[in-house]
């Protein structure tokens, strides 16, 4: 019987010595690794601090005590000690266990997470809820490096280290976000200390701890993890201290004892405390180790091999960045801008052949679409490749240092639409509704990869705002035109005439949209399918021409309903006083979408070809229905 099968909770952990919270991080490791491998999911980030979630619920007080998980892809092991072990095998399945700490989901998940460095504001505002109520009970934020590229993350240090509340941060230092750190703060938390004064101080602290039984050699062994010898032991803490930090560290995070001492001792401390820890992503599992960028959010893959199936056919985000190194060798003007996804937003390739012209800013967001706009301010073309459901936390930015100035800057929204297992905090479907109202901004959607191609292309001809959305994963298989051309601005596309019901579909859901029409054409309907392409400007002229020779509109999209593509459409029939053409909106209603795969997401919102004709059909026939009983009641007048 392995012993994680006798863990109920945090409670059971109590009176385990440190050599069987040894062995339970080993059975951790292997319920993390089989259910991963075959779901998919965050592997690499979860390995790499199992020791110390069972440290930090071996000394606190949980859930009394407060652990706040940051972004949260980590806190697979807090799962399989917080009584969900029974359940762990349908994470990231529809209807089973979030891959994200989730407050309805146990009374353990703290806060919602799922964006990163959110973890020291929400803990600073526990810390002081607690001290308004008189309450009592110890609160931790567990931050990743990466996440500390992020300026919330120290806007909550810095209220932290003004307000001095009992609490502690937890810095889980493992060199990585999900690709490799960048900036100057990453080169902080790792800079060996040189000079000569340097050194005389790193070999008489040595000399000095070497003479310390037992504790000094462990000392040592830390310090030369955390860079060089003794240097590392104390350098990172200077910026701590200075805002207000009570520095601890560094630690190493894979040592159950020393955790276990330096939890113990930080926890009765009063002010605020910040551990510096040392781990490894993807520990214990050496493909995991050797890779853990591919590792971070992983594919269902082979244990024994660490290799995943191989996916066929493009993807749109494959045919982007194949694109954007064409279209950017072409014009030396053109610049990349990741905010720490290069893998994930297609930009690996330019930063390999074009690096004088790639910048990652890490996890930051706001930064890198003001950045974007101070390079556009001097003559350049910057694209900025960030996920939809991420740009939203630079909306001021595209506001105000983007749009308002017009500013030739290409957000390229990737994971547009429904996105999958990472549930609701990374569904990108609200981009429609916060980016159409903006002025100046034109806004885009292909229906496939090869008008993602010549919109990308037309986008930078335009020299003003652009947006461009486009879903996860593969393209619909279309050929790739061997030259770029420019889309019309504010026009759509006729796909198919139609005089029951016209459907308007917006990026990938033109697809099904056209499959839905043949299914009605069997049954004897005549449906036209438009490809909308521009969400802003919206294509009026057609629309009402369309709306004076149809019976009925319908719209299509991957947002919310709410201000989204079908509102453009309500909004232009009502400026042209034809509020009498009956329209139904097909979209997401009122509420969060969680984790499934994108067929089964679409199939419940009824975004499938099969959901779009049987709404369609139910519109024609409810029409049909309305117009009959309209003609009885005038024959019996």
């Amino acid at each position: 019987m392995a012993l994680l099968d006798r863990i109920k909770s945090p409670a059971d952990l109590k009176g385990l010595s440190v050599e069987q919270l040894a062995e339970l991080a080993a059975d951790i490791r292997e319920d993390i690794i089989a259910v991963v491998s075959a779901n998919g999911g965050h592997l690499a980030s979860s390995l790499g601090v199992v020791e110390l979630t069972l440290a930090l619920h071996h000394v606190y007080d949980t859930p009394k005590d407060k652990l706040v998980w940051d972004v949260g892809h980590q806190a697979y092991a807090h799962k399989l000690l917080t009584g969900r072990r029974d359940r762990f095998r349908t994470l990231r399945q529809q209807d089973g266990l979030s891959g994200f700490p989730k407050r309805s989901e146990s009374e353990y998940d703290t806060f919602d997470v799922g964006h990163s460095s959110t973890s020291i504001s929400a803990a600073v505002g526990m810390a002081v809820a607690r001290d308004v109520k008189g309450e009592d009970y110890r609160v931790a934020a567990i931050i990743g490096d990466g996440s500390m590229t992020a300026g919330l993350a120290f806007e909550g240090l810095n209220q932290a280290g003004h307000l001095k509340k009992d609490l502690v941060v937890i810095l889980n230092d493992n060199e990585m976000s999900i690709s490799t750190n960048v900036g100057a703060l990453s080169g902080y938390l790792s800079r060996i200390i040189t000079g000569e004064r340097a050194e005389k101080f790193k070999r008489d602290t040595e000399s000095f701890l070497k003479r310390i039984p037992r504790f000094g050699e462990r000392a040592l062994k830390v310090a030369s993890k955390a860079e060089e010898s003794i240097k590392g032991l104390f350098a990172p803490g200077m910026l701590f201290e200075e805002m207000g930090f009570n520095y601890v560290g560094p630690v190493d995070g894979h040592d159950l004892e020393m955790l276990v001492d330096t939890l113990t001792d930080v926890r009765s401390r009063k002010g605020p405390v910040l551990v510096h820890v040392l781990t490894k992503k993807g520990m214990g599992y050496e493909p995991a180790e050797d890779n853990p960028t591919a590792f971070h959010g992983t594919p269902p893959f082979d244990v024994e091999s660490g290799s995943t199936a191989k996916s066929s056919g493009v993807t749109y985000t494959g045919v982007f960045g194949d694109a954007l190194v064409e279209l950017a060798k072409a014009d030396e003007s053109i610049i990349a801008i990741s905010a720490a996804m290069p893998e994930g937003t297609g930009l690996s390739k330019f930063a390999s052949e074009i690096p004088g012209r790639f910048f990652d800013v890490g996890i930051a967001e706001q930064h890198g679409v003001t950045f974007a706009a101070g390079l556009a301010a001097s003559g350049l073309k910057p694209v900025t490749a960030i996920y939809s459901t991420f740009l939203q936390r630079s909306y001021d930015q595209v506001v105000h240092d983007v749009c308002m100035q017009k500013l030739p800057v290409v957000f390229a929204m990737d994971r547009a639409g429904v996105v999958g297992e990472d549930g609701e905090t990374h569904q990108g479907l609200f981009d429609v509704s916060y980016l159409r109202h903006i002025p100046n901004l034109v806004f885009m959607a292909p229906k496939d990869e090869n008008e993602l191609r010549n919109m990308l292309y037309t986008g930078f001809k335009l020299g003003c705002p652009v947006a461009l959305r486009y879903p996860r994963g593969k393209g619909e298989g279309v050929a790739l035109d061997p030259e770029f051309s420019e889309v019309p601005v504010g026009r759509a596309e006729l796909l198919a005439d139609g005089s029951d019901l016209v459907i308007i579909a917006l990026g990938n859901t033109v697809s099904p949209s056209l499959k839905a029409a043949e299914t009605l054409a069997a049954k004897g309907y005549s449906v036209g399918v438009v490809n909308a392409r521009f969400v802003k400007p919206l294509d009026t002229e057609l629309i009402l021409s369309l709306a004076r020779n149809v019976k009925r509109i319908m719209t299509v999209e991957e947002n919310m309903l709410a201000g989204g593509f079908g509102s453009a459409v309500l909004e232009a029939l009502d400026d042209a006083g034809m509020r009498h053409v009956p329209v139904r909106r097909l979209g997401v209603p009122d509420e969060y979408v969680l984790q499934g795969t994108q067929a089964q997401i679409r199939k419940r919102l009824g975004l499938d070809a099969e959901g779009i004709a049987a709404s369609a059909l139910e519109f024609m026939d409810k029409g049909a229905a309305s117009a009959q009983a309209s003609n009885i009641r005038s024959l019996a007048g």
